[in-house]
């Protein structure tokens, strides 16, 4: 079955995030680290940020993983910098709710993670797509 031109974009733009990630490499000064595992593909994310009063100052991914992880870890950290906690809460919930298939495209929110609705038909890929948004909503818990 041939891959709709929509459907090559969207590989494209994922393909393209985990061959050259956004906001990759350790942080030399973080508030926060949380490392998590995916045993099921062995996908390691650990996701470093640095708050500032209520803001994501920074924020930063290492690790190995598969393509999925990878892009998904490019393009939470796009979208998660300069955020409030509570932004960044809303939106680590929304994509939890769109990677379960359950709400509506929201390409103004998600911008290019949006491109990982796709990643919901396959079950097994889902906790790859969601171990960075998962550090981070770690990240942020209250001390």
């Amino acid at each position: 079955m041939a891959l709709s031109k929509l459907e090559q974009l969207y590989r494209q733009v994922i393909v393209d995030h985990s061959s050259h990630p956004h906001h990759y490499g350790d942080m030399t000064d973080p508030t926060q680290a949380v490392e998590l595992h995916n045993p099921s593909c062995g996908d390691l994310i650990e996701v470093q940020v640095k708050l500032m009063e209520d803001h994501i100052q920074d924020i930063r991914f290492s690790g190995s993983g598969c393509t999925i992880s990878r892009a998904s870890a490019s393009m939470m950290t796009d979208l998660m910098k300069g955020k409030t906690i509570a932004e960044a809460r809303q939106l680590i919930n929304a994509f939890s709710l769109m990677m379960q298939g359950s709400t509506p495209q929201q390409e103004e929110i998600f911008g290019d993670a949006m491109m990982l609705q796709t990643v919901s038909k396959f079950p097994t890929r889902i906790k790859c797509a969601t171990l960075a948004w998962k550090a981070l909503e770690k990240a942020l818990e209250p001390a």
